[in-house]
């Protein structure tokens, strides 16, 4: 082989003296394949041995870099993490949810420590991300919890509670999330100036764990509840201890016991939300009368029904009627919605007045026509 001559002269030249030697076209077709496919595998080892040079070289300035970044690290001109600045620190926390602030970031170095204890970042603890891996039972609490589901809540609580350091004002709890007495109990003595309180599941708490946990929030301005066969014992904890206590939400019906309780118990309630649910027209008229301090009266969405002797026993209203209207007049705002056309009405008669919230868009449950008791 003569070096001067490129490889590919060189192998169509043998090729061609091939075919004067051999006039086989097979031979010939042969011999020029051998030559192709000995192209390839030298064209493979050309590219892979620049593809590691690069590599190599990539590497090399990556470490250089390292190396000089090492170097200057003690120069007092470069800032680590730990001397952010905290107020920088808290507010890019203040952008993760309650998994992500419980995960371990306040473990990375002291200044994360003290930015994670942030009372910015505890005024509230929402857990509504959160709900419980359950399986509903026949008998008391009629919920089953798995016991996997109660130890992530009960860290979740540890974590946020000892981070917090005693600065929530508000405590929110998905309407699937079943707090036991324990846990209930135990967040009560940590935040001791709780305002405000939603939580929609009280099946696994008993009436001393919940009187236990009221007579600690003497705060306590705002409540949101599931309708409970016995009211009198929780809201005269309420009347007793809570002196502030001005906004109630029940998410569920509330009967004439249930009304009387609130008069009795409650007279200064200013705000009332019982939207989504049965009321009785009874009901609505001893409200209207006997809360004299209320002031915002919500039932958007509520099935009205007015009681009538047998056989009929009873019939639904559309419409509110002029005695109704003359008697809300005094509050600053009642808010109502019976309409035919209205998703949340249609999805209220289907379940019959007590609305089945996992059926719907997640968060669903959160909102209300009253701003201050939206979420």
């Amino acid at each position: 082989m003569n070096t001067s001559q490129p490889l590919h002269l060189f192998i169509l030249n043998s090729a061609t003296q091939q075919r004067h030697q051999h006039p086989h076209p097979h031979r010939t077709l042969l011999v020029f394949s051998q030559g192709l496919f000995f192209l390839l595998i030298l064209h493979k080892a050309i590219t892979f041995t620049l593809a590691y040079f690069c590599v190599f070289l990539q590497t090399e300035i990556v470490l250089e870099i390292w190396k000089t970044s090492i170097m200057e690290d003690n120069d007092s001109n470069i800032r680590r993490w730990e001397d952010l600045d905290i107020d920088i620190l808290v507010k890019i926390f203040q952008l993760l949810d309650i998994f992500q602030l419980t995960s371990g970031i306040s473990r990375v170095c002291s200044a994360w420590r003290m930015a994670c204890c942030d009372p910015l970042l505890w005024r509230t603890l929402d857990l509504s991300l959160l709900r419980s891996n359950f399986i509903k039972i026949p008998l008391e609490p009629f919920v089953y919890v798995d016991g996997r589901s109660d130890r992530t809540l009960t860290r979740i609580l540890k974590i946020s509670l000892g981070l917090s350091r005693l600065n929530i004002m508000t405590l929110i709890f998905h309407f699937n999330l079943y707090v036991s007495d324990e846990q209930l109990t135990y967040t009560a003595e940590r935040c001791p100036g709780l305002r405000r309180l939603v939580l929609p599941a009280w099946n696994r708490i008993k009436k001393p764990g919940m009187c236990k946990a009221i007579r600690g929030w003497k705060e306590l301005e705002s409540m949101t509840m599931p309708s409970i066969a016995n009211p009198p014992y929780i809201l005269e904890e309420i009347s007793t201890h809570c002196q502030n206590f001005s906004e109630l939400k029940i998410m569920g019906p509330c009967d004439m016991f249930f009304a009387k309780s609130l008069a009795v118990f409650l007279p200064k309630l200013r705000v009332l939300s019982l939207r989504c649910s049965i009321l009785y027209k009874d009901v609505l008229i001893f409200i209207l009368d006997n809360l004299q301090h209320l002031e915002v009266l919500n039932i958007s969405h509520c099935i009205l029904m007015e009681a009538l002797p047998a056989p009929h026993h009873r019939r639904t209203i559309k419409e509110i009627d002029v005695s109704i209207c003359q008697k809300a007049s005094r509050l600053r705002e009642f808010l109502t919605c019976m309409d035919d056309a209205c998703v949340m009405c249609q999805r209220t008669r289907n379940d019959e007045g007590l609305v089945r919230w996992y059926k719907y868009e997640e968060g669903l449950w959160k909102t209300d026509e009253v701003r201050s008791l939206a979420l």
